[in-house]
């Protein structure tokens, strides 16, 4: 499959301060190239479990008896963990966001750069698509997808024309709501006011943040004491999810304290923010604007 190098790579991996018969969980497999990684590291008797929703990932399993592929969303983790018999994990690796592979092809619609239909789902179990979106919300849902996941200023405009639009004729591809929203797209910005309107869909689509939020809720009870969180985030919505659970193990970012004023958190973080050389982002674009966090379970 057209997968492209996994993103910082080594730093992620080391993260996870691997130990050779330790019980490991990748919840975003794709290509597999940090789960290949972290097989590297682990002895006869070390365990990785994979998490990937998008069937396409399924054709990059690994044959290796220390690894198990499950073709579900990671908000799940904690149930599939228990089926398996795992009660407690070493450390979990988390790569969130779009694969290249996603992006590359043209029929999923993640991508500003290609002609196809607005679908953008992670998996095709997803009833709603972007389509629906685009098409069936009302107008203040719509805004609000916009303003909040997509952080765009002409938010309100843009959401009118849309509206305007579709009731006219169905907007079915991205050609068509380019075309749309061809007056809020000047030419030097064209590529960036895209991007984020298509993160807004996207996000909505896939119910990113929420999953997200239920995945790192449910990581204090599965991380062993000084199990590791290694976890890439691409853009501020995701990572200002991951800085505040590190710090303070909720995403309103206020640090509780016990009757005797102890900080009551989980993790403590290890490290500074990891972001990635200027070598590997002329080797792989996708990576610019990737941030790596590190934590340990206290």
């Amino acid at each position: 499959m057209s997968y492209h190098n996994p993103v910082l790579l080594h730093p992620a991996v080391d993260g996870l301060n691997i130990k050779a018969d330790g019980v490991y969980v990748d919840i975003t497999f794709g290509g597999g190239g940090h789960s290949r990684e972290i097989l590297r590291r682990l002895g006869a008797e070390g365990k990785l479990i994979a998490f990937d929703q998008d069937e396409d990932a399924l054709q990059n399993e690994i044959k290796d008896g220390r690894f198990t592929l499950i073709n579900e969303n990671f908000r799940y983790l904690g149930q599939f963990l228990k089926f398996y018999g795992i009660r407690k994990v070493d450390g979990i690796l988390a790569d969130f966001g779009v694969s290249s592979h996603q992006f590359d092809k043209a029929e999923r619609g993640f991508s500003t750069r290609f002609e196809g239909e607005l679908d953008m789902r992670m998996t095709r179990r997803n009833e709603l698509s972007a389509y629906d979106v685009i098409n069936t919300y009302e107008a203040d849902q719509l805004k609000k997808v916009l303003k909040e996941y997509g952080e765009i200023r002409n938010a309100e405009k843009m959401t009118r024309a849309i509206v305007a639009s579709r009731k006219i004729n169905p907007i079915a591809t991205s050609a068509e709501l380019k075309e749309v929203l061809r007056g809020f797209l000047p030419g030097h910005k064209e590529h960036k006011i895209l991007a984020q309107v298509y993160q807004a869909i996207r996000i909505e689509v896939n119910q990113e943040l929420e999953v997200i939020k239920e995945f790192l809720l449910q990581t204090p009870d599965l991380l062993e004491p000084g199990g590791r969180l290694s976890m890439i985030s691409y853009h501020s919505l995701e990572d200002r999810l991951v800085k505040r659970f590190v710090m303070t193990g909720n995403f309103e970012g206020e640090l509780k304290k016990d009757f005797y004023g102890k900080p009551i958190k989980p993790f403590e973080k290890v490290g500074n923010l990891i972001v990635p050389t200027e070598e590997e982002i002329k080797q792989n674009n996708r990576a610019r604007s990737a941030k790596l966090r590190i934590a340990e379970r206290i």
